[in-house]
Parts: C-alpha cells; sequence; structure tokens
C-alpha cells in the first residue's frame, strides 16, 4: 500500500493508500466517525464505518482527541461534497494505526479565540487551516520571487545583518554592542551594500530579515520582517517601474497556479488577481495629492473626513493609500514623493529638488505600500551633502560614498515587504498572520 500526501489524492481514486497526519477534527455519527486529517500539504476527510473496524478500533477512533497523531489506510473515494483542502476526496477506513493519542487539553481547540491567546500559542496556531493555507501561500510568493530574479539576470548576492550604519531613519535601528568596534545595528535594508554589488554584477537581489525599531502599531508594521531589495545599474525611474509590473505580476500568477485550493479556502476573490496584469496605472504625488483632496472635499462622514486630512508635503499615511487604491483595480504606482519624507540617498527630481526620483506600488483593495523604491543618487557632491543634511555619520559612509567615485552610474533599485505581499494576495487583515512567528513591538515570544 503506497503511502501518498493528501495534496496528490486525486491521482489515487479508487486506490487503496495510507496518509499519515493529525486528526484536525473528529465528528461521531453512530457507527459513522468522520476525521478530518492533515498531513502538511492538506487537509483530507477520512469515514470510519463500525461495520469496517475491530470494536476495539472503533471505539478508539471515537475517543481520539484533536491532534492525535495517525497512520490511516483506506480506500480514495471521490465525492464533490467532501470537505478538506483541496477537498473532493475522502478515504474509507480500512485501518488507523495511533502514533500518539494527544492529551486532552490541547490549547487550541475548535472554537473562537482572541489574538493575544492565538498569538501566544502561535506554535500551534500554525497549525489551524487558515494559518497553515497563508504560509503555503508565503512559500510560493518567496520561490516566485527567486524564480523571477533567477531567470531575469539577476544573482543572489548576500547583504550583512549587522551594519555600521543607518540605511533608513537613525531612530528606528536596533542597536548592539559590538566587540572592540563600538556599536552595530541589524540592518534596515541591504540596498546601500547592493548598491556595490551591482558596479561589480550589474543586476543583484538580496533576500533576507530585516529590522526596525519603529514603535508601530498598525496592521501594516512588523519590527521584524523579510524583504526582496533588488538593484539595477544603468536604470532610470521608468525601466524600475516596468520591472516591478512584471515581477509582481509573475508572483501572483505563480499563486494563482500553485496555491488555488488555499485562497479558495481563505474565502479569497480570484477574480481581482486574475485582473493583475501590465501595464498598471502610474501618477505622481502631485497628483495623487489633487485626488485626496478632491475624496476630502467629497467625504460626509466627519471621521472618515478627519482621515483623509492631507496637505502636500506629507508621507501617505493608511487611509489615504486606502483611498487611492480604491480608485483602481491594479496595484497603483505613485511616482516624485516630496524630497523631505524620503531617505537620503534618492535622485532628485531635475529642475524640482524638492521632489525626488521615488515610486512606490500600492496594492489594490486598500492594502498599500508593498513596495518602495527610487533612483539613487549618482552624484558624489550631491550623496555627501544630503548626508550631512541628514546627521550621518561620513566615516560610517566612506565606502558608500566611494561608489560615486569610481564608475559611478545612474542605478535604481526597491524592496518589496514579503509580509505585506502574503496579506494582500490572501486578502487578510493583519500582517502577523503572514510571517510564522511574528515579531512586534509587544512580542519577542513565542
Amino acid at each position: 500500500m503506497k503511502t501518498i500526501r493528501v495534496e496528490e489524492i486525486a491521482n489515487y481514486a479508487g486506490q487503496e493508500v495510507a496518509v499519515r497526519g493529525w486528526v484536525y477534527n473528529r465528528t461521531d455519527k453512530g457507527k459513522l466517525v468522520f476525521l478530518l486529517v492533515r498531513d502538511g500539504s492538506g487537509f483530507v476527510q477520512c469515514v470510519a464505518f463500525k461495520g469496517d473496524l475491530s470494536e476495539a478500533l472503533f471505539e478508539q477512533i471515537v475517543r481520539l482527541p484533536q491532534e492525535s497523531s495517525v497512520i490511516v489506510s483506506g480506500l480514495v473515494r471521490e465525492d464533490k461534497r467532501a470537505p478538506g483542502i483541496p477537498g473532493g476526496y475522502e478515504i474509507g477506513v480500512r485501518d488507523l494505526q495511533i502514533v500518539q493519542a494527544a492529551a486532552e487539553d490541547y490549547p487550541m481547540a475548535l472554537k473562537e479565540h482572541g489574538p493575544d491567546f492565538a498569538l501566544d500559542h502561535r506554535h500551534l496556531w500554525i497549525r489551524m487551516p487558515s494559518q497553515w493555507a497563508i504560509l503555503r501561500v508565503r512559500a510560493t510568493v518567496i520561490a516566485a520571487i527567486r524564480e523571477w530574479f533567477d531567470t531575469h539576470g539577476f544573482l543572489n548576492v548576500d547583504a550583512p545583518i549587522l551594519t555600521p550604519a543607518a540605511c533608513e531613519g537613525t531612530t528606528t535601528l536596533f542597536e548592539t554592542e559590538y566587540f572592540d568596534e563600538g556599536k552595530a545595528y541589524l540592518t534596515q535594508s541591504g540596498q546601500l551594500y547592493n548598491e556595490a554589488n551591482i558596479m561589480a554584477f550589474g543586476k543583484v537581489y538580496c533576500f533576507g530579515p530585516t529590522f526596525r525599531a519603529e514603535k508601530s502599531k498598525t496592521r501594516r508594521h512588523l519590527t521584524e520582517f523579510w524583504m526582496v531589495e533588488p538593484e539595477i545599474a544603468f536604470c532610470d525611474l521608468d525601466q524600475l517601474m516596468e520591472i516591478e509590473e512584471q515581477f509582481v505580476t509573475h508572483i501572483v500568477r505563480r499563486v494563482l497556479r500553485d496555491r488555488g485550493p488555499e485562497l479558495r479556502s481563505l474565502g479569497r476573490d480570484l477574480s481581482k488577481l486574475e485582473n493583475i496584469a501590465p501595464p498598471f496605472p502610474r501618477i505622481s504625488y502631485d497628483e495623487a495629492a489633487k485626488k485626496l483632496q478632491e475624496l476630502y472635499e467629497a467625504e460626509t462622514d466627519p471621521e472618515k473626513k478627519e482621515l483623509l486630512k492631507f496637505e502636500w508635503g506629507i508621507d501617505f499615511g493608511s487611509p489615504h493609500e486606502t483611498a487611492l487604491t480604491n480608485l483602481y483595480d491594479k496595484p497603483l504606482f505613485v511616482y516624485g514623493y516630496p524630497t523631505a519624507v524620503k531617505a537620503f540617498y534618492m535622485e532628485p527630481w531635475p529642475g524640482r529638488p524638492e521632489v525626488c526620483k521615488s515610486v512606490d506600488l500600492l496594492a489594490p483593495e486598500g492594502y498599500g505600500e508593498i513596495i518602495g523604491g527610487s533612483e539613487r543618487m549618482s552624484s558624489y557632491d550631491l550623496l555627501l551633502q544630503r548626508i550631512h543634511e541628514h546627521g550621518l555619520p561620513e566615516e560610517a559612509f566612506k565606502w558608500y560614498l566611494d561608489l560615486r567615485k569610481y564608475g559611478s552610474v545612474p542605478h535604481s533599485g526597491f524592496g518589496m515587504g514579503v509580509e505585506r505581499t502574503v496579506a494582500w494576495l490572501c486578502g487578510i487583515e493583519h500582517i502577523r498572520e503572514a510571517i510564522p512567528y511574528p515579531r512586534t513591538i509587544k512580542r519577542v515570544y513565542p
């Protein structure tokens, strides 16, 4: 008898198979017991009929606690009504071996749990169908990211996690003592190192955890998150946006192809994702500011009106991004942000020093920014001036300034947050469910 994974069960209709997994749920119906068994690749209904089994085994099945580990053997039957993921098939139980009968006091019993309780038991919460599905989508997003870059001429070059200086704001750094070298910081981004790497390899990307000591409690923020950061030599802002829309479209199509059952189990409207294709709409920050002003003036609800209040020169908040993305059914590029609200290394807009060559990609359905990017400064003198204006230590950036002395070229890049992208694709409310073990300003356990 062949041991199979649940995700491939459609290939074994009419055959006897074995599945190794855990009992997610048990429903007793007299002479029938329905077990929903998960094996890591999916969930399948297993039907135990009293007449097919010994009395002793049937009684054991009737008493099986949730999360008991088992090996189920039986006949695969096609039944469109059968629950599960992917569903549509069930196993008629011929035999069942109990590897371990779980303790009766399983914390994540099948009832409603508050978010704090669920996060305290994240090591068990990930067994639930919703969390399992989200993290399966996440794995496919990561695979699709690497696939696109690896097949489009990019080289994966790792950036350090411990760095001597800030890449973004100096107030959002996690600081640590570093032997006799003074202080070091957990990386906010691998971008600066990527800029060095492109001078050797042309097109690169780094992919790993990043850290922001930002005291934010919104549903879009984590203190530890994963980010992919490509950097491209001889690339301007327009070319960068073309790369971004091709890249994001590839991820969406790969997830739709490989994770349809998981998305459907989450209740995701797949038609909204199927609509994602180039070109994406593009508007300037100036145009976005005008649209927000129009939305503000048209809003009659005082509370909503207050949230939409906006003036040129400030960065978008979540309500502003949501309002803008609700105007479109595809991801939206907003480019040309005020220099004052962006990082020090962004190229100024020709003739408008108050604006920089930056671009954010906002996901539709109110999910907001998933990518932030820009054309980088290529002038040594201007970069040095900007470092001083931001109060950054020139000595720590000496190597970065060197890049503008020895063969500087126009170049661009972006960073995409994995968790924000997963939250959008899955249609979930909070980013903390898009990473296996979330770290926030109030949580570092488990």
